[in-house]
């Protein structure tokens, strides 16, 4: 059966990470929500109902019999139960809102809906950006189990230093660890197939390393941090979401943070996580376009797909940076640096959509990937309209 991911009312408050993608497709714990629900409910045939300009890649579903899914939330074993058992015509009801829904989709309507179930206990969702790093330890442990469960790890080189219990460290086919430390006493770590730990790392679980990733050699991380796939970072990290394909290669510290994919952190690139008089952080809102009280003390970066900072960039606590953004002016960039921003102050000119294109091409091409019409036209739209 295909599995129809649904935006809801969620895609505009997880701007500017959601600009490029449904809101499934973002990474959290191990997994993106999509594959993790693929996983959860074996099934592979995956449809969306997102923005227009986003349809092309992200297609639309097939009128026939699916499952409609609001994928951004952790399920407790009792509501993934009654989702497999939905049967045509009904649906799981959560805080007023449709959680599932079992439908025949050639004459999709919600008022097709002749049965509504109400799930009265209380289910982990992930909101806004910043629920993304505040929740990531809980999503790695959910993922760790969903992926490791009836499965034997690679064995730990004995040249690394290991503390904790050995079933809270899994390690995939083709990943290496060498002369590094490991501790899982404060969580759960999970290295990816053919992932990497340079020498003379330090991790602290909770913390995923996907597929192809790398910690570069002195890496100090602490949880919760989830580095996606074919991505390297280094230097400090602390609870940070990097969806994939992106590199903070160097020395340079950034924490409760969310960075998208394609973006680079120049060397000694820092983002405060702290503001000086410790109160609660404001970060901007493309939703209410003004600046709003996160309930954080700490909460560093968002940035879009596509970005980069030169080196020595500073960033203040609580900055948002949009999609294909260039940081490289002398001082800090304000708290919201704009999509296309050629500087990264408001006054600056934008990134030209010729040059932009051209460069998430070689980008991409790096990694051996291509940048589709679909991808140059979401690109564009975005440079358009937003």
């Amino acid at each position: 059966m295909q599995l129809i991911f649904s935006d809801a009312q969620y895609w505009e408050n997880f701007l500017p990470l959601t600009f490029t993608k449904p809101v499934a497709e973002m990474r959290c714990g191990i997994l993106t929500f999509s594959e993790r629900w693929q996983k959860l409910l074996d099934s592979s045939e995956i449809r969306y109902i997102t923005e227009d300009y986003l349809q092309e890649k992200y297609k639309t579903y097939d009128k026939k019999e699916g499952l409609l899914l609001t994928p951004n939330f952790l399920p407790t074993e009792n509501v993934l139960i009654q989702i497999k058992n939905l049967k045509l015509g009904e649906a799981l009801i959560y805080k007023n809102e449709v959680l599932a829904a079992r439908l025949d989709l050639n004459n999709f309507s919600l008022s097709n809906i002749e049965k509504m179930t109400d799930i009265e206990e209380d289910l982990l969702f992930f909101e806004k950006p910043t629920d993304l790093f505040s929740y990531n330890d809980k999503a790695i442990d959910f993922d760790f189990e969903l992926i490791t469960r009836g499965r034997t790890s690679q064995k730990l080189s004995s040249t690394n230093g290991f503390l904790g219990d050995e079933k809270d460290l899994f390690i995939e086919e083709g990943a290496t660890i060498e002369f590094s430390t490991l501790n899982t006493k404060t969580g759960k770590i999970y290295i990816g197939k053919d992932a990497e730990v340079m020498e003379g790392s330090h991790l602290r679980g909770p913390i995923a390393l996907c597929e192809g990733s790398k910690f570069n050699m002195g890496s100090k991380i602490y949880g919760a941090t989830t580095v996606g796939p074919h991505s390297k970072i280094g230097g400090e990290v602390n609870n940070v979401v990097v969806f994939g394909f992106s590199n903070k290669g160097h020395d340079g510290f950034v924490g409760n943070s969310v960075i998208g994919e394609w973006c680079n952190l120049g060397a000694d690139t820092n983002s405060s996580n702290l503001k000086n008089n410790y109160s609660n952080v404001k970060l901007w809102s493309f939703k209410t376009k003004e600046f709003v009280d996160t309930g954080l003390q700490f909460c560093g970066l968002i940035m879009g797909d596509h970005s980069k900072t030169a080196i020595n960039t500073q960033l203040n606590t609580g900055t948002v940076v949009g999609v294909c953004s260039n940081i490289f002016r002398v001082g800090f960039p304000p708290n919201y640096v704009e999509n296309f921003s050629w500087g990264g102050n408001s006054e600056d000119e934008k990134f030209k959509i010729e040059k932009a294109l051209e460069v998430a091409e070689k980008v991409m091409n790096r990694r051996k990937i291509q940048l589709t019409d679909d991808d140059k036209n979401i690109l564009k739209h975005i440079y358009d309209t937003f």
